[in-house]
């Protein structure tokens, strides 16, 4: 089943939607601690009553009382009344209130690393974008010290533009395509490095004056569906997106998969055709050498007859062949039926192993319909061993640029939020 459209809109992200985060409380398998799980339930609902929160989570209302109090004093949550103009209230008593995130509690600044282009956001504490920048970078691999400081002045451009410092920051999260180790903040192998880092992250830190949390991009793709997008109420769910390169993100039990040593989900690198065409990592037949980029471009130059004009530029390039295949060119064509059809493969194998209630098809390349054309799905389910069940639905979800920078604000939140909050109550609550 094929389901086309937004994903949302940008001022979908922590703007016009109420609350970010995951909605889905109860399906966790390790136990959480209560003080973390009432405040990450205000922030998704974006307001809420404690009696409604203790209904939502089945927690009693003197607990619910006691650790909000706590998450009050301590300043991460705020009491707001309740406006009910219908019903105004008659008589004594205390007015109903709601409990909202101290927004400006706490400043995070989400970043992604491109090929081509930087892009960051601030938020503050309940998710919500204050403001983004973004600056264009040279597509080829660069020392790690390059790569900072291009990160750092990204982010002295976004804060000198709201009057902020670093100091006004809590937590940044960085996400670059490779193999990055979220635990250790080492990245084994990136095509945006010349040489393995081991300790990326460090760096950053020292550079930014803050704490940081760096992942793989479509670990931040993945992240931005889970804390603003369609997976939100979501338990089981996979993330593909086709750029650059092909990346993925898997959310079971309504959170994010790493893996055993934080560096899995790579279907780019998943072999589909032995001594195949050469990818980017040196290895042969790797679904990215046929789907991605400067996979459709390799062969965009013979199908164009190598126009000396579009040569210097793969995006040009392949918006002339997409171009020329909406206008019929056979040759641009095939291109396109070629690599939906390894797409398809590629989709296959992770219904197969994972069985997700969705696959959704992200990023840049969603313009090129070619490559989710409802042969590449009929294919693709044709592929699955489904038995009686029903095949995984495929959904387009066509987010702007932003929206890697908004995964890793979502990253930045987690990471900081458990800092905080991740731990046994200090006074005595029933947390």
């Amino acid at each position: 089943m094929l389901a086309t459209g937004l994903g949302g809109t940008e001022s979908g992200y922590g703007g016009t939607l109420a609350g970010c985060g995951p909605l889905l409380s109860n399906v966790a398998p390790v136990a959480r601690p209560l003080r973390l799980v009432l405040f990450d339930h205000v922030r998704a609902q974006g307001s809420t009553t404690r009696a409604e929160m203790g209904r939502a989570l089945g927690v009693s209302a003197a607990s619910v009382s006691a650790v909000t109090s706590d998450l009050i004093a301590d300043g991460f949550l705020r009491e707001s009344p309740v406006a009910d103009l219908d019903n105004p209230r008659i008589g004594r008593g205390r007015p109903p209130v709601e409990l909202q995130v101290a927004a400006e509690a706490h400043y995070v600044i989400g970043m992604k690393l491109g090929d081509l282009r930087h892009t960051a956001v601030l938020s503050d504490f309940a998710g919500r974008r204050i403001a983004e920048a973004s600056m264009p970078t040279r597509p080829n691999r660069k020392c790690a010290a390059i790569l900072i400081a291009e990160a750092r002045a990204l982010m002295h451009k976004l804060l000198a533009a709201q009057g902020m410092a670093s100091r006004d920051i809590s937590c940044v999260g960085v996400g670059m395509a490779g193999m990055v180790d979220f635990a250790t903040g080492s990245v084994a192998w990136s095509p945006m490095l010349d040489a393995p880092s081991t300790a990326l992250r460090g760096q950053f830190e020292t550079a930014f004056g803050v704490p940081t949390w760096l992942d793989n991009d479509a670990n931040l793709l993945t992240l931005a569906e889970l804390w603003f997008g369609g997976g939100r109420s979501k338990s089981d769910f996979a993330v593909v997106t086709i750029e650059h390169g092909v990346g993925m993100g898997l959310v079971l039990f309504n959170q994010l998969y790493r893996g055993a040593r934080g560096v899995g989900m790579e279907l780019g690198h998943t072999k589909v055709q032995l001594d195949g065409a050469l990818c980017r990592c040196g290895k042969r037949g790797c679904l990215e050498a046929y789907v991605a980029d400067y996979a459709l471009a390799r062969e965009a130059a013979t199908a164009l007859d190598q126009h000396e004009s579009l040569s210097e530029s793969p995006l040009a390039l392949l918006e002339a062949l997409f171009a020329e295949a909406r206008g019929g060119n056979e040759a641009a064509l095939s291109i396109f039926r070629r690599a939906g059809r390894y797409l398809a493969l590629g989709l296959s194998n992770v219904a197969q192993l994972f069985d997700p209630e969705v696959i959704i098809l992200s990023g840049g390349r969603m313009q090129y319909d070619y490559l989710y054309a409802r042969e590449v799905l009929s294919e693709m389910q044709a592929m699955t061993l489904t038995g009686a069940r029903p095949p995984a639905r495929v959904e387009i979800h066509s987010w702007g640029d932003l929206v890697w920078a908004q995964g890793a604000v979502a990253l930045a939140l987690g990471a900081l939020t458990e800092q905080l909050l991740g731990h046994a109550a200090t006074r005595g609550s029933a947390a």
